[in-house]
């Protein structure tokens, strides 16, 4: 339970408390609420890396070079992926 959480049951218990000092007090405890952290920026070291191609590239005309761009937005029940894939040259999104 995180600090709210645990301030509405104290409530219930008829002893009112500020969420700020339930902060305060799990932080002196050392209590920490446990929940799932994005992992996004953790790598496998069992995969292969691979060097940037583009890197001395001019891109002089359409559909030379894409990139791509996967966000995540956070829902109500599970999390909505959006894709993106821009052509370099036009910077258009193609889909």
């Amino acid at each position: 339970m995180g600090s709210r959480r645990i301030r509405i049951a104290l409530a219930k218990k008829k002893k009112l408390v500020n969420h700020k000092r339930v902060v305060r007090i799990m932080r002196k405890m050392g209590i920490a609420v446990l929940y799932t952290k994005p992992r996004t920026t953790i790598t496998d070291t069992k995969h292969k890396t691979y060097r940037y191609l583009l890197r001395n590239l001019k891109v002089i005309h359409a559909n030379q070079a894409w990139a791509i761009d996967i966000t995540y937005i956070p829902m109500k029940k599970g999390v909505l992926y959006l894709v993106a894939i821009i052509d370099w040259h036009i910077r258009k999104v193609l889909s």
